[in-house]
């Protein structure tokens, strides 16, 4: 009877076992996940508002340049090329400005970005040189507020 007892306890404790080490490997298993989807979103992340930075620093260059070229005759070619390269250039700042609505769920993050966008378009449109100096250190000031804004969401 003793050896039937002793058989029982230790297939019970072996089945416990098996049980808990089952409950661990899914408790491990679920936090693998959960940290590769966080890891594979703050990739995208940072990804997506550097390239956002990097187009709208490009279209500030452009709206600057389609600005210069507006004071050298606005009925040249130069400018119609300039005007064209801009329209080019807000159009992949504006897609990447939907990546970044598309990625963060930070009010304060889109809004930035938001403002950098807008405050680059402001460029092209200032009456004379200093006003367009103020309008592009402003869209640069907003650049740089939605990298700092950005920024701890990918570190």
């Amino acid at each position: 009877m003793e050896a039937i007892w002793t058989s029982v306890v230790a297939v019970a404790g072996t089945l416990l076992g098996s049980v808990i080490t089952y409950a661990f490997q899914q408790r491990a298993n679920l936090r693998s996940e959960v940290f590769a989807h966080s890891e594979a979103l703050r990739q995208e992340r940072m990804a997506a508002y550097s390239a956002f930075a990097a187009a709208v620093e490009d279209y500030r260059h452009g709206q600057a340049t389609r600005w210069y070229r507006r004071l050298d005759g606005p009925g040249g070619a130069e400018f119609g090329a300039a005007r064209d390269e801009a329209h080019r250039l807000r159009t992949v700042a504006r897609q990447a400005l939907y990546r970044v609505k598309l990625l963060t769920d930070d009010p304060e993050v889109t809004a930035a970005a938001e403002q950098a966008y807008r405050d680059t378009w402001d460029v092209s449109n200032a009456r004379d040189q200093p006003g367009h100096d103020q309008r592009d250190d402003r869209a640069r000031q907003a650049v740089e507020a939605f990298v700092s804004r950005a920024a701890p969401l990918v570190r």
